[in-house]
Formats: C-alpha cells, structure tokens, sequence
C-alpha cells in the first residue's frame, strides 16, 4: 500500500532536496515533512539517508495521531515527533522543515531572537524570530524530540501566530520553519537563514540598528491578510 497522494510524495521529496541546494544543512542534517490531514498521516525523511539517494519510495508514513510508523522497514527522521507536535497544535499548516543552517544556528546557540531590522524579514514575518526556553533535564530525558516541538509551540501560541511568524529557533539547537505545504515550509527556512545573516551583518555595522514600526508593519501587511495586494493571482 502506497501513503500520501502522488502529489504529496512529490512535494516532499522535492522539498527534502531544496535542502542542500540552498545550503541549509550539511551531510544529512535536515528533514521536511507533509501531512495528509484526510488520511491522518504525514510523509517525512528518513533518519540518516542522504539527499542525492532520497527517492519518493524512501518516504516514510507516519500516523498523525500515534506516531507510528505505517509502512516500511525505514525509520523516520529523528526530529519526527517535533513535527508532529506542529501538525497537531497548528491545524492550518502543510508542511514542516528543520535544518541546521549556520546563520540561525548561531542566534539559537547565542540564545537569541533574529532581530527584526528591515524589509526583508518583515515581509515574511511578523516581528523577530523568537528563540524558545531551554529544555529541562527532564524534558530532554524522556520525550525529547515532542518536547522540542512542544517548546516551540509554547513560544509561538496559537494557529494565527503560528501563521504569522512561521518560523522559530530552538535554544542551543536551530531553526523549525513551516507553511501551507513542503515546499513553503523549506521556502520559509530559506528565508529565515537569510535574514539571520543579513541581521549578524547589521548588529557588526551598527548596533543600534533598527526599523520603524509603521515600515515593519506596511511590508507585512502588503503580503499578507485581507489587504495583500503583492504578487498575482494564480491562473
């Protein structure tokens, strides 16, 4: 039996590619995921295989209500229960990515939120990236990778936060980003390694960099909400 539509297994294995190609992750130190909310399941990446040999058939279905692995001798990514977390707490999202990018890295080892300091950034999110609490000796004890996830969720709230700042960085560790579906999960990722150098790149320059609150909040909105006008309809 085959999991997730044709088009679901495309999303994610091309995704998952999207990863080295932008330089997000080195080896294999990076996962997407895509979930089929009909069917209660979501495809991830393998633990441990390399990009060049992911295929579609490498995909491994997971149960969004247990965890459990569906089908295959493959086990999922490491990080599966952090997406799941995301799956469960944030209804409208498609798609979840992790990498360990350098420049969000750094502010996650610093233990410190990627500050909001131009346009770029504001056109996707909504305020800095926020970096979560540290993880207790217990919750990294038991429950480890759900409670990575869970942190996160507590740093970001609710599904119309989780829209609006799609991104977040876990403390000592790196970046989770997500979107309506793989590929803008991936796409978010990109954007939040960007903006991580761009800010590092500011605060050498002048660190007193900042930006107007009225220019912040005119990128945001003119891509997103009921008053969007950015871009074009799709034929």
């Amino acid at each position: 039996m085959t999991y997730g539509s044709k088009a679901l297994r495309r999303a994610v294995l091309r995704a998952n590619k999207m990863i080295p190609e932008a330089g997000l992750a080195q080896l294999t130190w990076g996962n997407v995921s895509g979930i089929d909310r009909e069917a209660g399941l979501y495809l991830i990446k393998p633990s441990g295989v390399a990009y060049d040999d992911l295929t579609e058939d490498h995909l491994v279905p997971v149960d969004l209500a247990t965890g459990k692995v569906l089908a295959g001798d493959l086990r999922p990514s490491v990080d599966s229960e952090s997406h799941r977390a995301f799956y469960l707490a944030w209804p409208s999202i498609g798609g979840v990515t992790h990498t360990h990018s350098t420049n969000a890295v750094a502010f996650a080892q610093a233990g410190l939120d990627i500050p909001l300091l131009g346009t770029t950034h504001a056109d996707t999110f909504n305020g800095p990236i926020p970096v979560t609490r540290g993880l207790t000796a217990d919750e990294c004890a038991t429950d480890y990778e759900l409670n990575t996830g869970r942190v996160i969720v507590e740093t970001i709230g609710d599904d119309a936060a989780a829209e609006a700042m799609p991104a977040a960085l876990v403390a000592n560790h790196g970046p989770f980003t997500w979107g309506s579906d793989p590929i803008k999960s991936v796409q978010h990722g990109i954007i939040c390694e960007a903006v991580a150098e761009m800010a590092l790149k500011t605060l050498a320059l002048n660190p007193a960099a900042v930006i107007p609150q009225h220019l912040q909040e005119r990128h945001f909105k003119r891509k997103h909400g009921p008053g969007a006008y950015y871009g074009n309809p799709k034929p």
